[in-house]
């Protein structure tokens, strides 16, 4: 593709940092990372090496991360910029009112039209979760990034130029409906695109990328801050930057070899398979790509197929990963942190300085995921990080009761939060999605990621309406309610999440067929 190029370059342009992504797959292309013996236990190998062109495709598509990534970065800084306030919310800053004049730290922001506002991208996600699978099915992976890219920028225009509310809620909506669409599509593009043996660096991508965005967002808001009272236009403007890139990926990638395959462009699948994977023999894997999709075209409706019980193992963690993803607690320190900062009595500038630094370490951790999800497998990331994420909650919890609420425990906070954000960033940050794209059959692939999007962006939605309310009640055993959660949460995966590291994706859903609850009472089976 002689488009690729020039998408690097924009993407490039948009966040160097990428390019460490780029540079740190290819040298893993030289290395023993995953040793013979170790892809002979887990079962089938196809001939090929992982070429710069899967890499580049991936790291363009991947940068549909940037749009989820970029908003929620971003929106927590909006929402306390005074020129923002005094548009929409002029009652928060009147201290005659009864929100303006809130002495308490923890109630300052509680607003019920603020929470409708910050969770209405979530709730748009929601509905648009399960259209999101249709389309990536019939459609194909790569024109539903394209629309996921033209609804962003669509989103985008709306919420940069509007003056009122309605108009913002509108833009919001629309970029509701874009970041499921891209959550949907970019996870399945990565997935069946990368190699068996880098699945989880090359899908992770996506999270690189997001918390990038995320970094980016919140330096941005630095910048735009100072530009009294429109400075937040700007801020909200420079979210097409990623969504271009996407949709322009959306034009110029190929599709991958399964979708193609699925929907009957069965040479140009082939072709695309030999493509990414460097060969002309591809025989084996483009007989079992297609072994998969006769069996999934024999499927004509994969909401109902999975729901039968061969494929309910695969639901359950699918589903149960990314409704955990919402309930560690995240939302709560990267969403909100400007606002608990400022409430702790940091100042605003401040607050948004030690956010940057939690999104600093929340980008730079994610690599370690890179190299960890393929060396170590997925299941023990998940473990490790979910006692870490323990242990730094209830820190941040006991640190704002002991000291109270003064700038001294913010920064005390502060470290506890990074130490909480690392944990996330290797391991439920980007697992969730790795996971419950590859643990799929075909046939319910994107139905299975349809309805973990719609949970995921639910319970997104959940928390954002009610979070601002919930620290205004529990104060700082939110923290606690949420450290419980993570104590929950790393139950369930000990119990019942198998490993899924080096298999082949068409493989990967019978690894299931060897665990214990495939015959469990409640009838699960895998055969």
């Amino acid at each position: 593709m002689p488009h690729l190029p020039f998408l690097t370059l924009l993407l490039f342009v948009m966040s160097f940092p990428s390019a460490f992504v780029s540079t740190a797959i290819t040298t893993a292309r030289h290395s023993s990372t995953i040793s013979e013996e170790m892809r002979r236990t887990h079962g089938k190998t196809y001939e090929g090496e992982v070429t710069s062109y899967v890499i580049i495709a991936c790291i363009i598509a991947a940068s549909g991360g940037a749009l989820f990534g970029y908003d929620n970065g971003i929106t927590g800084g909006v929402i306390s910029m005074p020129g923002f306030l005094e548009q929409f919310f002029p009652e928060l800053l009147d201290p005659s009112s009864s929100q303006g004049g809130n002495q308490d730290p923890y109630c300052k922001y509680d607003s019920s039209v603020l929470e409708w506002l910050t969770s209405s991208l979530f709730i748009a996600g929601v509905f648009a979760a399960l259209p999101a699978g249709y389309a990536t099915r019939h459609w194909g992976r790569k024109k539903t990034m394209l629309l996921a890219g033209v609804l962003f920028d669509v989103g985008v225009l709306l919420t940069a130029g509007a003056m009122n509310i309605t108009m913002l809620l509108c833009g919001r909506v629309l970029l509701g409906i874009a970041v499921a669409f891209a959550s949907v599509s970019v996870t399945l593009y990565n997935s069946e695109m990368a190699p068996a043996h880098l699945r989880g660096r090359l899908n992770q991508i996506f999270q690189v990328i997001l918390t990038l965005g995320v970094v980016l967002a919140q330096i941005i808001n630095i910048w735009t801050g100072r530009f009294h009272p429109w400075g937040w236009r700007v801020s909200l403007g420079l979210a097409g930057v990623p969504a271009i890139v996407l949709t322009l990926g959306g034009i110029f990638l190929p599709d991958t070899p399964n979708s193609l395959i699925e929907r009957g462009f069965e040479e140009e699948g082939r072709k695309v398979l030999q493509r990414i994977r460097g060969v002309q023999d591809v025989d084996d894997e483009f007989a079992d790509i297609k072994a998969a999709c006769v069996q999934a075209n024999a499927v004509t409706n994969p909401w109902r197929e999975i729901l039968k019980r061969k494929s309910r193992p695969q639901l359950f963690v699918a589903l149960t990963a990314t409704f955990f993803q919402q309930w560690t607690g995240i939302n709560t320190v990267i969403f909100y942190a400007p606002q608990l900062f400022i409430s702790l009595g940091t100042g605003r500038r401040a607050a948004l300085l030690a956010t940057i630094v939690t999104g600093v370490v929340n980008h730079f951790a994610t690599y370690v995921s890179l190299w960890a999800a393929d060396s170590f497998g997925r299941r023990i990331l998940f473990l490790e990080g979910g006692v870490q994420m323990l242990l730094a909650l209830v820190g941040i919890g006991a640190t704002l009761v002991l000291a109270g609420a003064q700038p001294m425990a913010a920064w005390i906070a502060l470290f506890f939060m990074c130490f909480y954000i690392c944990a996330y960033a290797w391991s439920w940050g980007p697992l969730p999605w790795l996971y419950a794209a590859e643990v799929q059959f075909l046939e319910t692939r994107s139905a299975g990621q349809s309805i973990a999007t719609l949970i995921n962006l639910l319970f997104s939605f959940v928390i954002g309406q009610t979070y601002l309310s919930m620290l205004c009640v529990f104060k700082w055993g939110i923290f606690m309610f949420f450290a419980g959660m993570v104590l929950i949460m790393t139950v369930v995966v000990a119990a019942f999440y198998p490993e899924t590291k080096g298999l082949p994706i068409e493989e990967t859903p019978h690894v299931f067929a060897d665990h214990w609850y495939a015959i469990w009472p409640l009838g699960i089976t895998c055969v």
